[in-house]
């Protein structure tokens, strides 16, 4: 009887495990098409330095056996065993380097919604469970935006409020999360904590994400432009400062506004009206 459920364990395991490894891998789940791609092509890079290790030991072994001397079975059993070691090695190093946050900008619009997508991935174990739900949700709304991004022309405006969005704005609001020591996250001040400024500012984010997607899709490029300016007054001085911005929702139709943008905690002046 035991031994039936310890085979059952471990045909259970093997089924846990192969659904795991079609996933990804524990904690290994793309959040997006952009970072996808990153590992497949850091994958097939690494693919081809086993074949062309192999390759090499082999040809190595060849020429020893036709120049040198008859291999024999020690020569071939140190051939395999050069082949196996080639391939443990090359298949786990070098590992997939993460893009830092200083260079998420490097290339272009396409490559940055990628490598923002890969460096949200890396900081997603940080973030609290309603927090990391949100970042899988702006993944899919990023690989939305690098569609229309496709044709669109890198030297206008537009794109640099595209880019200004999810290589700025959207990784400043998870750093400057991940800044605040752990056992202060959940603490309270003045009727918030990191915690849910973090939701929020995630959720703010998503929609600034969809809205210009929209804007990109209708070709509505000079809207587009103001949302920059826009988005520079409300939270750019607060990223400036290093604090965590809490974002609101977005104002539509958007207008100019001239004060310099709000700090950490004080009111707006829509509030203000209110």
């Amino acid at each position: 009887m035991d031994s039936t459920h310890e085979s059952d364990r471990i045909l259970n395991a093997g089924r846990n495990s192969l659904v795991v490894n079609r996933a990804g891998g524990h904690h290994r789940r793309s959040i997006g098409e952009g970072s996808a791609r990153l590992k497949r092509e850091h994958a097939a890079a690494r693919l081809k330095r086993v074949l062309v290790a192999v390759a090499a030991i082999v040809v190595a072994a060849m020429g020893f056996g036709l120049f040198v001397s008859a291999l024999g079975f020690e020569g071939l059993f140190v051939t395999v065993l050069a082949m196996i070691v080639a391939v443990a090695v090359l298949t786990r190093f070098p590992k997939m380097s993460m893009p830092r946050r200083d260079n998420l900008a490097r290339g272009d619009l396409i490559e940055n919604v990628a490598r923002t997508e890969l460096w949200l991935e890396s900081q997603r174990p940080a973030l609290p469970a309603p927090a990391q739900q949100i970042v899988d949700g702006i993944g899919v709304q990023l690989d939305g935006l690098g569609q229309q991004l496709r044709h669109l022309d890198e030297n206008t405006p537009a794109a640099v409020a595209v880019r200004g969005l999810i290589t700025r704005d959207l990784p400043e609001v998870v750093e400057s999360y991940t800044r605040i020591p752990r056992h202060l996250r959940a603490q309270g001040s003045a009727g918030s904590t990191p915690d849910s400024q973090l939701e929020d500012s995630l959720r703010s984010i998503s929609r600034e994400i969809d809205t210009v997607t929209r804007q990109l899709a209708e070709g509505a490029l000079d809207a587009l432009a103001v949302r920059s300016r826009y988005l520079d007054y409300k939270y750019g001085d607060a990223m400036d400062e290093g604090e965590m911005p809490r974002l609101s929702a977005p104002d539509t139709p958007l207008t100019p506004a001239a004060p310099t943008a709000p700090a950490l905690g004080t009111e707006t002046p829509s509030s203000k009206e209110n």
